[in-house]
Protein backbone atom coordinates (compact mmCIF):
# COMPACT_ATOMS: atom_id res chain seq x y z
CA UNK A 1 0.00 0.00 0.00
CA UNK A 2 1.13 3.44 -1.29
CA UNK A 3 2.53 5.74 1.86
CA UNK A 4 0.52 9.24 2.05
CA UNK A 5 2.39 11.84 2.68
CA UNK A 6 1.46 14.04 5.63
CA UNK A 7 0.65 17.34 4.48
CA UNK A 8 3.32 20.18 4.49
CA UNK A 9 1.99 23.62 5.25
CA UNK A 10 4.23 26.92 5.33
CA UNK A 11 2.61 29.95 7.05
CA UNK A 12 4.59 33.04 6.03
CA UNK A 13 4.51 36.95 7.85
CA UNK A 14 5.87 38.36 4.71
CA UNK A 15 7.34 37.10 1.31
CA UNK A 16 7.51 39.06 -2.08
CA UNK A 17 4.16 41.57 -1.21
CA UNK A 18 6.15 42.82 1.80
CA UNK A 19 10.04 42.37 2.00
CA UNK A 20 12.66 43.42 -0.50
CA UNK A 21 14.95 41.12 0.70
CA UNK A 22 13.88 37.88 -0.21
CA UNK A 23 14.44 36.15 2.70
CA UNK A 24 11.25 34.18 2.96
CA UNK A 25 10.76 33.57 -0.33
CA UNK A 26 13.86 31.41 -0.52
CA UNK A 27 13.52 29.63 2.92
CA UNK A 28 10.42 28.67 1.48
CA UNK A 29 11.52 27.30 -1.71
CA UNK A 30 14.81 25.45 -0.30
CA UNK A 31 11.53 22.82 1.43
CA UNK A 32 10.17 22.52 -2.31
CA UNK A 33 10.75 18.73 -3.23
CA UNK A 34 12.60 19.45 -6.23
CA UNK A 35 15.50 21.56 -6.85
CA UNK A 36 13.20 23.74 -9.75
CA UNK A 37 9.94 23.53 -8.74
CA UNK A 38 7.02 24.76 -10.05
CA UNK A 39 5.03 27.31 -8.02
CA UNK A 40 1.64 28.73 -8.30
CA UNK A 41 0.58 31.50 -7.10
CA UNK A 42 -3.70 31.71 -6.54
CA UNK A 43 -4.65 35.23 -5.91
CA UNK A 44 -8.36 34.79 -5.65
CA UNK A 45 -8.22 36.64 -1.68
CA UNK A 46 -7.02 39.87 -4.27
CA UNK A 47 -9.72 39.14 -6.81
CA UNK A 48 -6.82 38.21 -8.88
CA UNK A 49 -5.36 41.60 -8.56
CA UNK A 50 -3.26 42.11 -12.18
CA UNK A 51 -0.85 44.09 -9.67
CA UNK A 52 -0.46 40.90 -7.38
CA UNK A 53 -0.19 39.01 -10.22
CA UNK A 54 2.80 41.15 -11.58
CA UNK A 55 4.81 42.01 -8.10
CA UNK A 56 4.95 37.63 -8.05
CA UNK A 57 5.74 37.10 -11.68
CA UNK A 58 8.92 40.11 -11.15
CA UNK A 59 9.75 38.26 -7.27
CA UNK A 60 9.75 34.32 -8.94
CA UNK A 61 11.27 34.40 -12.59
CA UNK A 62 14.79 35.74 -11.16
CA UNK A 63 13.82 32.43 -8.84
CA UNK A 64 14.98 29.08 -9.87
CA UNK A 65 11.61 27.61 -10.28
CA UNK A 66 8.87 27.65 -12.84
CA UNK A 67 6.17 30.29 -11.26
CA UNK A 68 2.42 30.13 -12.38
CA UNK A 69 -0.73 31.63 -12.04
CA UNK A 70 -4.04 30.21 -11.48
CA UNK A 71 -6.82 32.96 -11.63
CA UNK A 72 -10.42 31.82 -11.15
CA UNK A 73 -12.50 34.75 -11.51
CA UNK A 74 -11.10 34.60 -15.34
CA UNK A 75 -11.24 30.88 -15.24
CA UNK A 76 -9.51 29.54 -18.49
CA UNK A 77 -8.83 25.93 -17.61
CA UNK A 78 -11.80 22.89 -17.63
CA UNK A 79 -11.80 20.70 -14.36
CA UNK A 80 -9.96 18.53 -15.75
CA UNK A 81 -7.07 20.41 -16.67
CA UNK A 82 -7.73 22.35 -13.55
CA UNK A 83 -7.07 19.10 -11.43
CA UNK A 84 -3.83 18.17 -13.81
CA UNK A 85 -2.21 21.45 -13.38
CA UNK A 86 -2.84 21.82 -9.61
CA UNK A 87 -1.55 18.53 -9.03
CA UNK A 88 1.59 18.70 -11.03
CA UNK A 89 2.78 22.13 -9.12
CA UNK A 90 5.71 21.38 -6.67
CA UNK A 91 4.47 24.90 -4.25
CA UNK A 92 0.83 26.65 -3.80
CA UNK A 93 1.95 30.00 -2.92
CA UNK A 94 -1.83 31.59 -1.85
CA UNK A 95 -1.73 35.35 -1.49
CA UNK A 96 -3.49 37.53 1.04
CA UNK A 97 -7.06 39.59 0.93
CA UNK A 98 -10.71 38.31 2.07
CA UNK A 99 -10.20 34.96 3.59
CA UNK A 100 -13.87 33.94 3.84
CA UNK A 101 -14.32 35.68 0.02
CA UNK A 102 -11.58 33.12 -1.31
CA UNK A 103 -13.00 30.26 0.21
CA UNK A 104 -16.27 30.01 -0.83
CA UNK A 105 -15.19 30.52 -4.22
CA UNK A 106 -12.80 28.13 -4.21
CA UNK A 107 -15.82 25.64 -3.25
CA UNK A 108 -17.72 26.89 -5.93
CA UNK A 109 -14.60 25.86 -8.64
CA UNK A 110 -13.68 22.85 -6.33
CA UNK A 111 -10.33 23.96 -5.78
CA UNK A 112 -10.59 23.28 -1.85
CA UNK A 113 -10.73 19.61 -2.53
CA UNK A 114 -8.65 19.83 -5.46
CA UNK A 115 -5.70 21.81 -2.99
CA UNK A 116 -6.33 18.57 -0.05
CA UNK A 117 -5.48 15.97 -2.85
CA UNK A 118 -2.23 17.80 -3.78
CA UNK A 119 -0.89 18.26 0.11
CA UNK A 120 -1.54 14.17 0.21
CA UNK A 121 0.90 14.01 -2.92
CA UNK A 122 3.50 16.19 -1.35
CA UNK A 123 2.55 19.61 -2.76
CA UNK A 124 3.95 22.30 -0.71
CA UNK A 125 1.11 24.83 0.55
CA UNK A 126 2.08 28.17 2.08
CA UNK A 127 0.93 31.73 1.84
CA UNK A 128 0.37 34.87 3.56
CA UNK A 129 -2.14 36.46 5.72
CA UNK A 130 -5.52 35.52 4.09
CA UNK A 131 -2.90 32.46 2.35
CA UNK A 132 -2.18 31.59 6.11
CA UNK A 133 -5.78 31.47 7.25
CA UNK A 134 -6.83 29.30 4.87
CA UNK A 135 -5.03 25.97 5.96
CA UNK A 136 -6.05 25.91 9.50
CA UNK A 137 -10.32 25.08 11.37
CA UNK A 138 -10.44 28.68 12.12
CA UNK A 139 -8.84 31.73 11.70
CA UNK A 140 -8.59 35.52 13.10
CA UNK A 141 -9.75 37.91 10.35
CA UNK A 142 -10.69 41.55 8.61
CA UNK A 143 -12.63 39.52 5.87
CA UNK A 144 -15.96 40.96 7.60
CA UNK A 145 -14.69 44.58 8.26
CA UNK A 146 -13.95 44.46 12.07
CA UNK A 147 -11.29 42.06 13.40
CA UNK A 148 -13.69 39.12 14.42
CA UNK A 149 -13.30 35.06 14.26
CA UNK A 150 -13.64 32.90 11.28
CA UNK A 151 -14.59 28.97 11.87
CA UNK A 152 -14.05 27.64 8.50
CA UNK A 153 -10.95 26.74 6.76
CA UNK A 154 -9.19 24.06 5.12
CA UNK A 155 -8.51 22.10 8.22
CA UNK A 156 -5.02 20.92 7.41
CA UNK A 157 -3.46 23.11 10.01
CA UNK A 158 -5.12 21.57 13.46
CA UNK A 159 -6.79 24.60 15.21
CA UNK A 160 -6.67 28.60 14.51
CA UNK A 161 -3.84 31.12 13.00
CA UNK A 162 -3.89 34.71 13.08
CA UNK A 163 -1.83 36.54 11.15
CA UNK A 164 -0.18 40.31 11.52
CA UNK A 165 0.16 39.73 15.39
CA UNK A 166 2.33 42.15 15.85
CA UNK A 167 1.36 44.66 12.78
CA UNK A 168 -2.09 45.56 12.57
CA UNK A 169 -3.89 47.54 16.09
CA UNK A 170 -6.21 45.21 17.93
CA UNK A 171 -4.96 41.76 16.37
CA UNK A 172 -3.51 40.42 19.50
CA UNK A 173 -6.38 41.04 22.37
CA UNK A 174 -8.99 40.55 19.47
CA UNK A 175 -7.02 36.62 18.85
CA UNK A 176 -6.35 35.87 22.78
CA UNK A 177 -10.42 37.20 23.58
CA UNK A 178 -11.19 34.78 20.38
CA UNK A 179 -9.96 31.90 21.92
CA UNK A 180 -10.25 32.46 25.62
CA UNK A 181 -14.14 32.71 25.09
CA UNK A 182 -13.77 29.30 22.76
CA UNK A 183 -14.94 31.18 19.37
CA UNK A 184 -11.55 29.78 17.87
CA UNK A 185 -9.95 27.00 19.13
CA UNK A 186 -6.18 27.46 20.13
CA UNK A 187 -2.98 27.90 17.37
CA UNK A 188 -0.61 29.97 16.16
CA UNK A 189 -0.49 33.43 16.10
CA UNK A 190 2.25 34.96 13.23
CA UNK A 191 4.28 38.25 13.62
CA UNK A 192 5.04 40.10 10.24
CA UNK A 193 8.49 38.18 9.40
CA UNK A 194 8.21 34.77 10.50
CA UNK A 195 8.11 31.99 8.77
CA UNK A 196 6.57 28.04 10.12
CA UNK A 197 6.55 24.99 8.46
CA UNK A 198 4.00 22.57 9.90
CA UNK A 199 3.74 18.59 8.93
CA UNK A 200 0.57 17.34 9.59
CA UNK A 201 0.15 20.14 11.97
CA UNK A 202 3.32 19.92 13.64
CA UNK A 203 5.88 22.28 14.15
CA UNK A 204 9.37 21.58 11.67
CA UNK A 205 11.12 24.53 11.34
CA UNK A 206 10.66 28.39 12.48
CA UNK A 207 12.49 31.10 11.18
CA UNK A 208 12.50 35.08 10.95
CA UNK A 209 13.54 37.49 9.06
CA UNK A 210 13.28 40.46 12.06
CA UNK A 211 15.42 39.88 15.27
CA UNK A 212 12.47 41.17 17.21
CA UNK A 213 9.73 38.78 15.23
CA UNK A 214 8.31 35.70 16.90
CA UNK A 215 6.04 32.56 16.42
CA UNK A 216 3.39 32.27 19.46
CA UNK A 217 1.10 29.31 20.79
CA UNK A 218 -1.76 30.95 21.80
CA UNK A 219 -4.04 28.45 24.11
CA UNK A 220 -7.31 29.23 26.06
CA UNK A 221 -6.18 29.01 29.82
CA UNK A 222 -8.05 27.00 32.76
CA UNK A 223 -9.03 30.54 33.92
CA UNK A 224 -11.06 31.60 31.28
CA UNK A 225 -7.55 33.63 30.16
CA UNK A 226 -5.75 33.17 26.78
CA UNK A 227 -2.12 32.09 27.28
CA UNK A 228 0.99 33.05 24.75
CA UNK A 229 4.20 31.07 24.50
CA UNK A 230 7.15 32.37 22.39
CA UNK A 231 8.99 30.12 19.99
CA UNK A 232 12.57 30.48 19.31
CA UNK A 233 12.85 31.23 15.30
CA UNK A 234 16.39 30.84 13.74
CA UNK A 235 17.05 34.21 11.95
CA UNK A 236 17.59 34.41 8.23
CA UNK A 237 20.76 34.88 7.15
CA UNK A 238 21.34 38.23 4.85
CA UNK A 239 24.72 37.51 2.76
Amino acid sequence: MAVVPAPRVALLGGGFSMDEDGLLDDWLLSHARVARPKVCFVPTASGDASAYVEQFGSAFRSRRCEPSVLPLFQRELDDVALRAFLLSQDVVYVGGGNTANMLAVWRVHGVDQLLREAAERGTLLCGISAGVNCWAEGSHTDSFGPLTFLRDGLGLVPGSVCPHYDSEPGRRPSYQDAVATGMLPGGWALDDGVGVLLTDGRVQETVTRAPDARLYRVERGGDGRASERALPCRLLGRG
